[in-house]
């Protein structure tokens, strides 16, 4: 059974501090992108298949194939999961993928959301959905880089 290493929100996908030191850290072999637009677009899936590392295996998928995937998943990879937003985290979790931990990394400035941590932003529902994710038990954190110290979402919402 492969190993989920890190579950990521970040609004990019892939970019350098994904490759080089989330990569390095967590080990892992296997990038998973969930995300609905770039499974539809092959044009996003090359530009993103020509970022990852040689050696290092993608897959990209939308939400339904991103949970089939994940649940019936019998390799021996450690898997790097990337999606752009919670909802996306949320919908697998009620399709019953366990996750133990969700990392928010990168979540820029856009219409409807405001300010939630440092350069981190989000929408008053995105803030709903971090606590529907932590009330299904998955922890969640901010950190940046691997070498950040992490923050808990938990002590945000408040």
């Amino acid at each position: 059974m492969s190993e989920v290493v890190l579950a990521r929100i970040d609004d990019r996908l892939i970019h350098g501090q994904v490759m080089t030191a989330w990569l390095q850290y967590t080990g892992g072999n296997h990038i998973v992108i969930i995300d609905e637009e770039t499974a539809k677009d092959d044009f996003l899936k090359t530009v993103m298949e020509m970022s990852v590392p040689e050696g290092v295996k993608l897959d990209i998928f939308g939400i339904d194939d991103a949970a089939e995937f994940l649940i019936n998943d019998n390799d021996d990879e450690k898997l790097l999961l990337l999606a752009k937003t919670p909802a996306v985290y949320y919908a697998l979790i009620e399709k019953g993928v366990k996750l133990d931990e969700i990392v928010v990394g990168g979540m820029g400035a856009a219409k409807n959301r405001s300010k939630f941590y440092k350069n981190i932003s989000a929408s008053e529902d995105e803030k709903v959905i971090f606590g529907k994710i932590i009330d299904a038990g998955t922890s969640m954190k901010v950190q940046i880089v691997p070498s950040d110290k992490s923050t808990d979402v938990s002590g945000l919402l408040s």
